[in-house]
């Protein structure tokens, strides 16, 4: 079978691929992250319909955001938010982080450094994390050792404190909208000889080693590469690039990174579109389908091989394929998971008439910080009378993901010389080391976060005696 592999775009290549197509619009790309989509205004003006709170600002407790350019709101570097229950003075100045009023530390997972946390931890303050992104950008947080660090969390994964599962998932609006290409024209593409199944990336080395899943899979069926120059792959709703890509019948959606809830555009926007997406990536995105025949799960088949005649037998099954798709009525979606998910959520995408989650994070912080420095003071005035407010920390289940593995065959089968092999393995460990180091630090009450390498030596040397 002759294979063809197209590149949306002429760029430096460091994947498998060559020749270019011109789908018309470079422009229609949205950023990888769902952050970079966001409107964030200041919340200033905003008090909660349960928000009695008199306090003046001077009296307010302070939520430092340590990754200042995430604050979410602008112009200036301090702000006051007025929240569900409670206030917040909040601010991205570094110059408060040892104030005894700064209660709460918030950080975002990307850019979280072990050699750049503020040190000494203050026994007062709390840290937040906020991490939508995938387990790639740092696997420091997929550690027991690392997440425990944290002590209120916003995340993917279902079980963190504020739930960012369904952060690619605009509405269920997006998931009814009718197909981009309807069934016939795709068929009648098909004789035209477009191939079954189109994947598009942007980054080649990655955790998850889909590319060379995909190297298998093209030994069984065609499959056209469409190589993105930049990361803006995310939720593009150009009429001429939704028209293009909604030619494909099947899309494979693989995630760079593997993790419970870890769920992209890369599965929502095939399914947007009209196409079915033949996925790998969160293990538990059963749990989150709009019925239980809405996408093709790679993990459910034995080979690729097997995934292949399975796609080969649906492209011709009109009616078997159509099944596929019948969750754009909406009566066809069943699960009622992913119906209460998108109500009860409390932030909005693209919806001017919610918070978006970097704002309704913050106040969750804020509530609970002031619920817990409120208990705080009721005990220090009564002990006998109030206990104190127990302590609460993260845990794995609010970020945990795997060890990198390959995307086919067993690692024993890859060179040693093989370039995934020598950075991802060895990244998911290099940052539990890091992980150790940090939390080192932080129980001996070290002030330098330079010393880290000094106490992953020591951590490594005791390890190396008790063997």
């Amino acid at each position: 079978m002759v294979l063809c592999l197209w590149l949306i775009v002429v760029a430096p290549v460091c994947c498998w691929g060559q020749g270019p197509v011109d789908t018309g619009d470079s422009g229609v790309f949205q950023p990888q992250s769902a952050l970079s989509d966001m409107e964030f205004a200041s919340v200033s003006t905003y008090r909660g319909p349960g928000n009695t709170d008199p306090r003046p600002n001077n009296k307010l407790p302070i939520l430092l955001w340590w990754s200042s350019n995430l604050f979410p709101h602008f112009p200036g570097d301090t702000e006051r938010v007025d929240c569900a229950h409670s206030s917040c003075l909040v601010t991205s100045n570094r110059k408060v982080q040892l104030y005894r009023r700064t209660s709460s530390i918030i950080f975002y997972g990307t850019d979280f450094r072990a050699y750049e946390a503020p040190l000494p931890r203050l026994a007062h303050q709390t840290w937040a994390l906020f991490h939508e992104e995938s387990p790639m950008n740092n696997y420091l947080l997929s550690h027991g050792v690392g997440i425990r660090l944290f002590n209120y969390t916003a995340t993917f994964r279902r079980e963190s404190d504020y739930p960012l599962t369904l952060q690619w998932l605009p509405s269920l609006d997006y998931l009814l909208n009718a197909p981009a290409v309807p069934l016939q024209e795709k068929n009648r593409w098909r004789r035209a000889g477009l191939a079954p199944v189109l994947y598009m990336q942007s980054h080649c080395d990655v955790p998850s080693d889909r590319d060379r899943y995909v190297q298998e899979l093209m030994k069984y069926i065609e499959v056209i590469l469409m190589y993105l120059e930049d990361t803006s792959t995310a939720t593009g709703e150009d009429r001429r690039f939704m028209s293009f890509v909604g030619r494909y019948k099947f899309h494979l959606a693989l995630e760079n990174g593997l993790c419970p809830d870890y769920m992209t555009e890369k599965l929502w926007r095939p399914m947007h579109q009209g196409c079915v997406p033949i996925y790998r990536g969160s293990s538990s995105v059963a749990d989150w389908l709009p019925n239980n025949h809405s996408a093709i799960l790679i993990d459910d088949f034995p080979s690729p091989r097997d995934l292949a005649e399975f796609i080969k037998t649906l492209d011709q099954d009109d009616a078997e394929y159509s099944r596929y798709l019948e969750y754009k009525t909406p009566s066809k979606i069943t699960n009622l998971r992913l119906l209460e998910g998108l109500e009860s959520r409390e932030w909005g995408v693209n919806d001017m008439s919610k918070p978006n989650y970097l704002n309704g994070f913050e106040c969750f912080v804020c509530d609970r910080e002031n619920e817990r420095l409120a208990a705080v003071k009721a005990h220090r005035k009564n002990p006998q009378q109030n206990l104190p407010p127990q302590p609460k920390l993260a845990n794995s289940s609010h970020m945990g993901c795997p060890l990198p593995s390959p995307g086919y065959g067993p690692v024993e089968s890859i060179d040693p010389n093989d370039s995934w092999l020598q950075m991802w393995p060895q990244d998911y460990w290099q940052s539990l080391d890091q992980a150790e180091g940090l939390e080192s630090l932080v129980r001996h009450n070290v002030s330098d976060p330079s010393l880290l390498w000094q106490h992953i030596q020591s951590i490594a040397v005791r390890r190396a005696r008790s063997r």
